[in-house]
């Protein structure tokens, strides 16, 4: 059985209370906040995801799974850790150099969070691969990061697939992550591809029932 982490970027403004606690109660193993700076994605949700973020904080025990789409990922590194996060995950290509990427690993481990690199559709996986001993995530964006509601890109699965087999092959302990275009009729692929963990937000958010629809992906 998979985990699912909830991205919350398309939660009303005045239902955050009731849609969290329905989230919780439908028993989502993780929040996903979608932290966009307006650089390094087109849209800027960096105060919402904050605001929803810290609420959730207050009102739940459900771990955040924060997802950085900064170009100041050490400035979002030391601004979401204050909420405590179960993850930080921070996208390879926002980062100049691997001794860059280095950093970024320790700082969020003296944070005592989890430790998620992130890569974009058009980057090779491999580039990753000396990292992942020291990291527990990868986030394996299945569309172009930034926007809610896309088109899952079926050559995707391929790269989870890859990086399974490396994983397994090396005997590593990392969560494989996928995010973008994740519902009912694609979760199946991506699970079979070596997903353990799925990001899913517009399907589940839309549905009259979070519980059925998070029970169905879980499976």
């Amino acid at each position: 059985m998979v985990e699912i982490s909830t991205s919350i970027l398309s939660v009303l403004k005045g239902q955050e209370a009731k849609t969290f606690f329905a989230l919780e109660k439908a028993k989502t193993d993780y929040f996903h906040i979608d932290v966009m700076d307006g650089k390094f994605v087109e849209k800027n949700t960096y105060k919402k995801m904050f605001e929803y973020a810290s609420y959730i904080k207050r009102i739940s025990n459900v771990p955040l799974d924060v997802h950085l789409m900064v170009e100041d990922v050490r400035s979002a590194i030391d601004d979401f850790s204050a909420l405590e996060p179960n993850i930080i995950t921070f996208h390879y290509e926002a980062c100049k150099d691997d001794e860059e990427v280095r950093e970024f690993i320790n700082l969020i481990k003296e944070y005592n969070a989890r430790v998620g690199i992130s890569v974009k559709p058009d980057t090779d996986i491999e580039k990753i691969y000396e990292f992942l001993p020291y990291i527990h995530n990868v986030l394996i964006m299945t569309v172009e990061p930034g926007k809610g509601g896309q088109t899952l890109l079926t050559d995707m699965l391929e790269k989870i697939k890859k990086l399974k087999e490396y994983i397994e092959k090396e005997n590593l302990e990392v969560d494989i992550e996928a995010d973008g275009g994740i519902n009912l009729t694609t979760a199946p692929k991506v699970k079979e591809a070596g997903a353990n963990i799925l990001v899913s937000g517009t399907a589940i958010i839309i549905a009259k029932d979070y519980k059925a629809i998070i029970d169905e992906l879980k499976q």
